[in-house]
């Protein structure tokens, strides 16, 4: 609670997302004190966290990004200031120049997709670094059996095609570095015999270092020892929750309240389907400010979006006192893989983006109109 002591949400338009420069410049502090310890380099992933105008608080701590889209490594080269670490399950010839552009590292997919766009590398100077994505068919589900993703151990030989410097995995999510450690066994048992032979190994996101109770002396021991056993490589990972887990929340206004067979839903001028998708998709309940799950015989609440969507709503949350319209409701830890996602489905506002700085002022990065709507289909 004291957090947000400083925070006055009355100062605050609804709906709006709001990161705190404070707890995002603590996260920052931690992952580039793991990225020095460890001698390794830890990138910003924009697919969980693009908010660009808070970019200049986040290069006085980490210089670098990861894309997986042309726009994502136009954005890194533009607002990072630094070309991006590039990876899509698959390239088009008519993307792939842009990538380049904005490239210093490219990892592929495919063994087809990397001989089908080696040679716009090689003719642009091999000066961006190819890598191939690998599957050690181990962890999460980028992994399974049948999945997209990667380049599973019985598709290569001993030796990789000439203009592969690097390997990429990405195996984890939002997991700890025991996790990791069970991982890299597996790398080098199904790749170990490629890895004495290239410059660079991607460990992939999902590295919640941030998260309260993960070991980072661990996770720093085990990047050191693999480095000690593989020296000739720079060892990259690219987490993009941990650098904002827990920066900040969602302000909504409870707008209704209805009741059906004795539910009652407080109806909020926000909306799952179009500002928090991960809730629905993932699935995961998010947590409420002042708000725990069902206790009975306290006033219980489903929430509802704003959209028509009939599938738009959550529940249940009880409350120390009945919900009144006008009430104010902080979804916490809604700035990672939320605003990336959003969408404009039946034309709902979108929430407006705002800064609470170290200062303890609000600083707005964004509003959004209908002109904002209408021009996505212009």
């Amino acid at each position: 609670i004291l957090r947000y002591s400083m925070i006055d949400i009355n100062k605050i338009p609804s709906p709006c997302y709001v990161m705190e420069e404070k707890l995002l410049r603590n996260n920052l502090s931690l992952i580039k004190s793991v990225k020095e310890r460890a001698g390794v380099n830890i990138i910003l992933a924009f697919k969980a966290f693009a908010l660009w105008k808070a970019f200049p608080i986040v290069r006085e701590y980490i210089p670098f990004s990861t894309a997986s889209s042309k726009f994502e490594a136009q954005l890194a080269f533009e607002e990072m200031g630094s070309p991006a670490h590039t990876y899509s399950p698959a390239y088009t010839e008519a993307d792939f120049p842009l990538i380049l552009r904005y490239s210093s590292h490219v990892t592929f997919n495919s063994l087809s997709q990397f001989h089908r766009f080696y040679p716009m590398v090689r003719a642009d100077g091999n000066r961006v670094s190819c890598g191939l994505r690998i599957n050690p068919e181990y962890l999460y589900n980028p992994c399974a059996p049948g999945s997209r993703m990667g380049v599973t151990g019985d598709l290569l030989g001993d030796k990789l095609p000439e203009g592969i410097e690097g390997l990429h995995f990405h195996t984890l999510c939002e997991s700890t570095s025991y996790d990791l450690e069970r991982t890299l066994a597996e790398v080098e048992r199904r790749f170990g015999r490629f890895l004495p032979h290239v410059k660079w190994l991607n460990m992939g996101g999902g590295h919640l270092m941030t998260r309260k109770g993960y070991d980072v002396e661990h996770l720093i021991a085990l990047l050191k020892g693999f480095k000690e056993r593989y020296p000739n490589l720079e060892l990259i990972m690219e987490p993009g929750s941990a650098f904002a887990w827990q920066t900040g929340f969602l302000l909504t206004t409870v707008v209704d309240i209805v009741e059906n067979h004795g539910i009652k839903t407080a109806i909020i001028d926000a909306s799952f389907t179009c500002h928090m998708p991960d809730c629905l998709e993932m699935p995961y309940k998010p947590a409420i400010r002042f708000a725990t799950d069902a206790v009975e015989g306290k006033p219980t609440y489903r929430i509802g979006g704003n959209s028509c969507l009939s599938g738009d709503y959550m529940g249940d949350w009880s409350f120390d006192k009945p919900l009144e319209i006008g009430d104010k409701l902080i979804f916490e830890d809604m700035i990672h893989y939320t605003i990336v996602k959003t969408n404009m489905f039946n034309g709902i506002p979108h929430p407006s983006l705002a800064l609470w700085s170290k200062d303890d002022q609000l600083v707005m990065y964004r509003t959004f109109g209908y002109e904002d709507y209408k021009n996505r289909m212009d």
